[in-house]
């Protein structure tokens, strides 16, 4: 079947075709409104969003967490965690436990305060901070006061602290890295390790 169509049919014919489906786009069809009423509000919209880093390996990879109040509780919590893609370690990747974070934040044990068991306790109670802190830098300096070695068997000076231990993070800066390692052997502690070889 052969169709006659002269040029000027032609554009006319494709003129009120593209006329045609330009008034579709713009939703003044049936099928645009049907299909916009079952678009969802994006999950995201009224959100805080807040940068971290991912507590569990060496890695350190940045994440991004979104949090919104709870209608139940009033508090903010954190419904959603995704890799952040400006971070320059993970590139907006994650691993499965970095996937999985929002169970950890979320945990009903999960500490959110330090916890001290007293002597001869037998149950963790919840103390302050500055409580918390203060007993650490007792506790370090008794130590130390006690069991410092200025000089080796031998008489060679040695300044060391060998009954105390440190663990760094590795989700640190250099420059706190840097600070940690100075303090830390400022003080005469041998035994330094980093999270990256656990």
């Amino acid at each position: 079947m052969n169709i006659d169509l002269s040029r000027r049919s032609f554009l006319k014919l494709a003129g009120a075709g593209v006329a045609a489906t330009s008034l579709g786009a713009m939703g003044f069809g049936e099928a645009e409104a049907a299909e916009l009423a079952h678009v969802r509000d994006f999950k995201l919209v009224a959100t805080t969003e807040a940068r971290n880093t991912c507590p569990y390996c060496s890695v350190a990879c940045g994440v991004i967490l979104y949090s919104r109040k709870d209608e139940q509780t009033g508090k903010n919590r954190i419904f959603h965690i995704e890799g952040d893609a400006d971070h320059p370690t993970n590139r907006g990747t994650l691993c499965p436990k970095g996937a999985a974070l929002r169970g950890f934040v979320n945990a009903e044990t999960r500490l959110t305060q330090p916890m001290i068991r007293r002597a001869g306790g037998t149950a963790f109670e919840p103390i302050s901070w500055d409580d918390a802190l203060n007993k650490i830098a007792r506790t370090m300096k008794d130590d130390r006061d006690a069991n410092f070695m200025t000089l080796n068997e031998v008489g060679i000076p040695v300044n060391r602290w060998t009954t105390a231990g440190f663990l760094a993070a590795s989700a640190t800066t250099n420059e706190t890295a840097w600070a940690t390692y100075k303090v830390v052997r400022s003080m005469g502690i041998v035994g330094f390790d980093n999270q990256a070889r656990v």
